[in-house]
């Protein structure tokens, strides 16, 4: 045989096999996120990560919208992982009946199951940090409340008003019905509000109470005081990389490599990359490539 045209069959061998080893993936990786600050940060945490310690690419889909839109799009295939927070996964999705007490480890468990046999896709290892509801009202309304109940107490005996993003309303188990139902709340109004003008709206006066993020750096710019889910309403909401099943399969080193941010954002990390973006007004991605520079899990 031709001695080129042997070199040029070897050649094509290796790169037959090389695409096909796992090593190299065809197909960039589609990561998406909620319209928020902290989950336009997320997703850039997550591909800065894999493509510095993998040979995959990644494309970003960051404020795709909430979970009711990212679910569908990662059952059909149109993103391949997002960062889900479990309680969501677990009441949202699911629509599991969480108990008072339960652990994240329990939660997680149940999600993961869950997801695995009903959606084809799985939870990876928790990032660190949880972001839950706290039932937050500025320090100048003159209300005076530690607790859930002492907040459904007044409500029952005073003029105040709630506002809460649009999703909140129409979530089931952990959302707005619910909430009243378990606190027996009677606010006299209800306001839909975007989650990125929720906070204004309070500090406004526009309503009284809204349900805060507890890793949201406006609750503290703002000064507002927040107060205790005395009954458990709320379930674990621990930040964790959700992911296709069928993407594991087909970029086999993808698991190994974001199980190693596996507790290494604290919320007190994530409140302060927060702020970096809603007070120091920088961007999403130079704040996540920041932050994992200076933890030394990529080099400058």
């Amino acid at each position: 045989m031709n001695k080129k045209i042997v070199g040029m069959t070897l050649i094509a061998s290796a790169a037959l096999y090389g695409c096909s080893s796992g090593d190299e993936a065809t197909e960039p990786l589609v990561i998406g996120g909620k319209p928020w600050t902290e989950q336009y940060i997320l997703p850039y945490i997550l591909g800065e990560y894999i493509e510095a310690n993998s040979n995959y690419t990644v494309e970003y889909k960051d404020g795709l919208g909430e979970v009711a839109i990212l679910t569908p799009a990662l059952e059909k295939g149109d993103i391949d992982m997002y960062v889900e927070y479990t309680g969501t996964g677990f009441k949202d999705v699911l629509k599991l009946e969480s108990e008072p007490g339960q652990t994240s480890e329990e939660v997680l468990q149940a999600v993961r199951e869950g997801y695995e046999e009903e959606l084809g896709a799985t939870w990876l290892e928790p990032l660190g940090f949880e972001n839950g509801y706290t039932l937050a009202y500025s320090k100048e309304s003159g209300l005076d409340a530690t607790t859930y109940s002492e907040l459904a107490e007044l409500s029952r005996s005073q003029d105040i008003s709630f506002g809460g993003p649009h999703s909140f309303y129409e979530r089931k188990g952990d959302g707005y019905e619910d909430l009243k139902a378990t606190y027996d709340f009677n606010f006299s109004t209800t306001e839909s509000f975007d989650p990125s003008i929720m906070y204004e709206a309070l500090k406004n006066g526009d309503v009284n109470v809204i349900p805060a993020f507890t890793t949201d750096s406006r609750i503290d710019l703002f000064e507002l005081t927040t107060t205790k889910d005395d009954l458990n309403f709320f379930p674990k909401y621990d930040a964790v990389p959700v992911v296709r099943l069928e993407t594991l399969e087909e970029y086999p080193d993808l698991e190994v490599v974001l199980n190693k941010l596996a507790g290494q954002i604290s919320a007190e990390e994530m409140l302060a990359m927060n702020s970096k973006v809603d007070v120091d007004k920088e961007q999403p991605q130079d704040v996540a490539r920041e932050f994992l520079i200076e933890k030394e899990l990529i080099e400058e």
